[in-house]
């Protein structure tokens, strides 16, 4: 693959590239939001079915138009093999009916609705003005995302019964009297400038109409949808298959895959275990993380702290790495490190506008309550999120617009390319040797052990494989699942829980980030032997990067072009 500093022409290629990714940006305002793509930001995607079958009719039309172009570079037969991978496999999807039945506690249009807010800007009354817009049109997108669960329940097609109800007990939080849209329109009283009375009148006005819109979803959910739900879990293998390959961009041996996630996990056991003995002698491991937890040393207390550990911990990342083991394009040098909105407890990264002018961003969503924050636990998340992960990643493709059409830089993106890489940094950084400490090393093996164990839980449950030997084999049940998660990840029960009901409803995702490690280390292992002494880590890295967030199939085919 090419990694010539000079602009290349523009293609046929790159025209239909491009002209897809503006037309799905069309047909999806909170994609837009998420990529900083100004002028939809008042409005909602339609989730009835006429907007997947809209969708569905730009993949085709697209698809038609790639049948008739020809690479002309080696960047135009990378564009062209992951566009149309990507497409093909959405459409799999749409023919069987998956996507109008998407329901999940983590990732679907009910949350989708939700969290594109938090990307908003709040700076001026006009902003709150187009966030009171987008509040307007939360019952609407609601109400087609309804029609299309009915249309895809009429086909078979319904979402587990614990999905549906943990996502009505999301809506009955959301829609209260201190949920997230009630306490949006809070926010504009505080935030919005000058004598704004009447956006905040509007604000308040029509946040109440987002939050009775989502309580009212919560009772349609347990009334409408949960009488004809599965209580079964599991998906199935045929649909994991397809799940999976839509998480990876790859296509693996499911019945291996899994055998490699047990044999991963006893082999991250096993390390943690010697490591913890020389932290605490005799405690174990769990015993170890609850010394390392009480101790002062790496307590930071309250969000405040929090914030600027995360930022001072993220800077240095980059300062350590620019120039020496990475190519970091001066806007990429900044990172801005948050404290998110919400209270679930997650950390995540959202990439940078087009122009850089809305910069990548760390969020953390500390729980209500939480004010002491572990840093041995967590620095290798900020490795995770920031430099080399998924800033570096996200924020060098964005940045090569020289190089890389723009549906390349910001419309091409798989789970295991991506959390596979972040993944691989965290490893990598250990490599590098910035896990000098034991403790912080045993927060990194303590995220590979969770990672780990749900590839096991993950492909296990959906699949209907045989139980590991520690939970009694035999098949899987919801306990078992619990059971295994709990004996290799050191989580508080509620994070936990989520977790697990994360993985039964999103099948597939999951597993990406341990196994698109494997295969981004496979590649840089590859790359290794065919190159021998001539081989270059940090020309690895540039090189691969440059490519952007494709397939994994794709991303081995073009680094191993000859």
């Amino acid at each position: 693959m090419s990694t010539s500093s000079e602009p290349r022409a523009t293609t046929r290629l790159d025209e239909i590239a491009d002209g897809y990714l503006d037309a799905s940006v069309a047909l999806s305002p909170i994609e837009a939001t998420a990529l900083g793509i100004p002028g939809q930001d008042h409005l909602l995607d339609d989730f009835a079915p006429d907007g997947y079958a809209a969708a569905s009719d730009l993949r085709r039309s697209t698809l038609s138009a790639l049948r008739t172009a020809s690479a002309q570079d080696d960047v135009d037969a990378v564009t062209l093999a992951a566009l149309q991978e990507r497409l093909e496999l959405a459409e799999e999807i749409h023919d069987a009916g998956y996507d109008l039945a998407d329901l999940n506690v983590i990732a679907s249009p009910l949350q989708m609705m939700r969290d594109t807010f938090d990307l908003m800007p709040t700076d001026s009354d006009e902003d709150w003005e187009t966030i009171a817009h987008r509040l307007r049109a939360v019952p609407e997108a609601l109400d087609g995302w309804f029609a299309s669960l009915h249309h895809a329940a009429s086909q078979g097609i319904v979402a587990a019964q614990r999905q549906i109800e943990r996502c009505s007990e999301q809506c009955a939080e959301h829609g209260g009297r201190d949920g997230y849209f009630l306490s949006l329109a809070e926010r504009a009283a505080v935030e919005s400038g000058g004598d704004a009375s009447a956006v905040q009148d509007e604000v308040r006005e029509a946040a109440a109409l987002a939050a009775r819109a989502y309580a009212d979803a919560g009772a349609r959910l347990r009334d409408e949808l949960l009488p004809r739900a599965p209580e079964h879990d599991g998906v199935g293998r045929e649909r994991y298959a397809l799940h999976s390959r839509e998480f990876l961009g790859a296509r693996v041996d499911l019945e291996e895959t899994y055998r490699w996630g047990q044999d991963e996990l006893a082999r991250i056991t096993d390390e943690m275990s010697r490591l913890a003995e020389r932290i605490a002698p005799g405690a174990g491991v769990k015993g170890a993380m609850a010394a390392l937890d009480a101790d002062d040393a790496y307590a930071l207390h309250g969000t405040d702290a929090l914030r600027a550990w995360m930022q001072a911990s993220a800077d240095a990342a980059v300062s350590a790495l620019a120039d020496t083991h990475f190519d970091i394009p001066d806007p990429v040098r900044r990172i801005e490190c948050m404290i998110a909105p919400t209270s679930s407890g997650g950390i995540y990264y959202t990439g940078p506008s087009e122009d850089f002018s809305r910069p990548g961003r760390m969020w953390w969503a500390v729980p209500k309550g939480v004010e002491r924050f572990g840093t041995w636990r967590e620095l290798t998340t900020v490795y995770h999120e920031g430099v080399p992960g998924h800033h570096l990643q996200i924020g060098q493709t964005m940045y090569r617009s020289g190089l890389l059409n723009r549906w390349r830089r910001m419309g091409s993106w798989t789970s295991g390319h991506a959390e596979g890489w972040a993944l691989y940094a965290e490893r990598l950084m250990d490599e590098l040797g910035f896990h000098t400490d034991d403790a912080t090393r045993l927060g990194m093996l303590d995220g590979q052990s969770l990672r780990a164990a749900r590839v096991v839980v993950d492909i296990g449950v959906h699949c209907g494989f045989e139980a590991p030997a520690e939970v009694g084999g035999g098949a899987w049940t919801y306990d078992k699942a619990w059971a295994f998660l709990s004996a290799h990840a050191d989580m508080a029960e509620g994070f936990l829980r989520f977790e697990l009901d994360r993985y039964l409803g999103w099948p597939g995702q999951a597993p990406s980030y341990s196994i698109g490690e494997r295969l981004w280390l496979s590649l840089r292992e590859e790359t290794r032997r065919r190159e021998g002494a001539a081989f270059d880590l940090k020309a690895f890295h540039r090189r691969a990067l440059d490519i952007g967030g494709v397939g994994l199939d794709v991303l081995r085919d073009a680094i191993l072009a000859p």
